[in-house]
């Protein structure tokens, strides 16, 4: 607030020291409602000067009459690591799948997958999505 009242001094606006005193006594925390209450009671209006040393002397009561504190951390609980396919059968290799159990995701078919669905190839083919026998690497 002194900094702010030496910028404006510069510009030419000048602020008293009482207003200047009591905006600081509003705009401290509530913790401080003592403090506002005794300058209050006292008949002689402080100075900036004094209002500092007086807010220095009161943090310093408001530290000793705090104490000490502590704060309460904690640590969340170990997961459990997740476990894939929980619950179910593992998969049979490719080899022993049979080719009647397939149905294809495209046309509904049994007996073939959708890779190997000559109506998906042709509509791969026909939107443009289609790899050359290049990219393939065959």
């Amino acid at each position: 607030m002194r900094d702010i009242t030496a910028h404006l001094k510069k510009l030419d606006v000048i602020i008293p020291d009482t207003f200047l005193v009591h905006y600081i006594l509003h705009n401290l925390p509530p913790q401080y409602g003592p403090f506002k209450i005794s300058y209050n009671t006292h008949k002689e209006k402080w100075t900036i000067n004094e209002l500092m040393t007086m807010c220095v002397q009161e943090e310093a009561r408001l530290l000793q009459e705090q104490g000490e504190s502590v704060h309460l951390t904690t640590q969340p609980k170990k997961h459990k690591p997740f476990k894939k396919n929980k619950g179910k059968k593992p998969m049979a290799p490719k080899a022993a799948i049979k080719k009647d159990s397939i149905k294809c995701f495209f046309c509904k078919q049994k007996g073939h997958a959708k890779r190997e669905c000559s109506q998906f190839k042709k509509w791969m083919d026909d939107k443009g999505y289609s790899k050359s026998k290049e990219a393939s690497g065959k």
